[in-house]
């Protein structure tokens, strides 16, 4: 592959997550809500994440979007190499743009409202931007085999750390694995500053960052693989070596679950196995689609989103969508039966966001990190 080739289906699945961040989590469920069955209730379950241990489609939209911008990197370095930027130029760029997400992380927490006593630190996009960096630095410094075994290290260490140790200040009888005795928990209360989410753990902590580290750099290994050039090395034989590997990630995980629970909020290990499985699953299925087989025309409805995906996660905390839709469809929701008129809000609220997006589009408009 190119060093200047773009992979149409990382913008197609990066639209296609952060859909369900733009409101389709909240359309599907008020959708379930007009037939309750068993199914629909089920579906609808999907849409809220897990209180702690298991696992919903909601909990893989996370680490989804950031193993996708670790596949994007190796495509990323390759171009700037190929345009004759320095190593050093590189490296500063990878650490601005870390930078630049967990600064964008404290405007989205509320920065500029300078209550700096309330103001929570830890963040969505600060995590990815921390993750993702690291991650980037590694695979620019060290080989294959290197980054293969610190991987190894992370998770192994981690589910090591959180399965045995409990937090020094837990309370009796609470493990190392509940939500009162964790030790990223405790990490979080003496070393992350500002106010932590759950008053005394944060989901997006200190400690558990470290596992999100692989689930980036899992990413850059699939990135790394989709650029090898061999000719006995097709689309289709990658994908179904991308399939084989996600089927391996997500037994290994789920086999792991056994001792150390699926756990998003911790981000556990076997969590990072499985949502790296599920992730390498869902890259494979739109890139056979996609870059193998060439169905394309479908793909422009999720590239809208997926172009701007740092974009609309912020608008959404700026923008009052929801008040642009009401405005053209206030009045048929109010004169809609309640099940009804949900439906009508949340499939308004998608399409402004999704207009607003094309808008930008059609218009070359795109927020670069």
């Amino acid at each position: 592959m190119k060093p200047n080739e773009r992979l149409l289906s990382l913008d197609a699945l990066r639209g296609f997550d952060m859909l369900f961040i733009m409101g389709f989590a909240g359309l599907v469920t008020s959708l379930c809500a007009l037939l309750p069955n068993a199914f629909t209730d089920a579906l609808a379950l999907q849409m809220k994440h897990t209180p702690w241990d298991g696992l919903t489609h909601h909990d893989t939209i996370f680490p989804l979007f950031l193993f996708i911008a670790g596949v994007s990197f190796p495509f990323s370095l390759a171009r700037q190499r190929a345009n004759r930027i320095g190593e050093g130029s590189i490296r500063r760029r990878v650490i601005r743009r870390g930078m630049t997400l967990v600064a964008l992380g404290l405007v989205y927490n509320g920065l500029f409202t300078l209550d700096f006593a309330t103001l929570r630190v830890a963040s969505v996009l600060g995590r990815i931007g921390l993750a993702w960096m690291f991650a980037a630095l590694l695979y620019m410094h060290c080989g294959v085999r290197t980054r293969a075994i610190t991987a190894a290290v992370i998770l192994i260490g981690y589910a090591l750390l959180t399965g045995l140790v409990a937090a020094p200040d837990a309370p009796a009888g609470a493990g190392p694995l509940t939500f009162e005795g964790n030790l990223a928990g405790w990490v979080d209360r003496q070393w992350l500053p500002g106010r932590i989410h759950y008053q005394t753990f944060d989901p997006e902590g200190l400690l558990s960052t470290l596992p999100a580290i692989v689930t980036a750099m899992l990413g850059m290994f699939t990135g790394e693989f989709l650029r090898t050039e061999r000719s006995a090395l097709t689309g289709n034989r990658k994908a179904l070596c991308m399939l084989l590997a996600a089927a391996a990630l997500t037994l290994i995980g789920v086999c792991w679950s056994c001792a150390i629970p699926i756990n998003k909020k911790l981000w556990s290990s076997s969590f990072t196995c499985v949502v790296a499985g599920y992730s390498l699953g869902m890259l494979t299925l739109f890139y056979y689609l996609i870059d193998v087989r060439g169905w394309t025309r479908w793909t422009l409805f999720f590239r809208v989103i997926g172009l701007n995906s740092i974009t609309i996660y912020l608008a959404q905390r700026i923008v009052d969508f929801g008040h642009i839709s009401d405005f053209f469809l206030g009045g048929v929701a109010s004169k809609s039966p309640e099940a009804v008129a949900a439906v009508i809000n949340d499939a308004g609220y998608v399409a402004v966001c999704w207009l607003f997006l094309y808008f930008l589009y059609r218009k070359n408009t795109f927020l670069k990190v």
